[in-house]
């Protein structure tokens, strides 16, 4: 048997409304990844419609932090 673990999350927005509980969903999907692995999760702002999140041993354990890339 195998496992799949989830180590990034790819979230696009087609209506503004929606983008926070989609953010909430996408985090909680990664959290469990992210304790086994005691990494943080960095959420990246593409564009307007289009965010990351992943895993990211550059954020401290148990810290969600976000940026933007222009």
């Amino acid at each position: 048997m195998s496992s799949h673990t989830t180590e990034q999350v790819e979230i696009l927005v087609s209506e503004p409304s929606q983008l926070h509980d989609l953010l909430n969903e996408a985090e909680a999907t990664l959290q469990q990844t992210a304790m086994c692995q005691r990494a943080g999760i960095v959420v990246t702002r593409h564009n307007h419609r289009r965010y990351t999140l992943a895993l990211s041993d550059r954020v401290p354990f148990g810290e969600t932090l976000e940026q933007i890339v222009s």
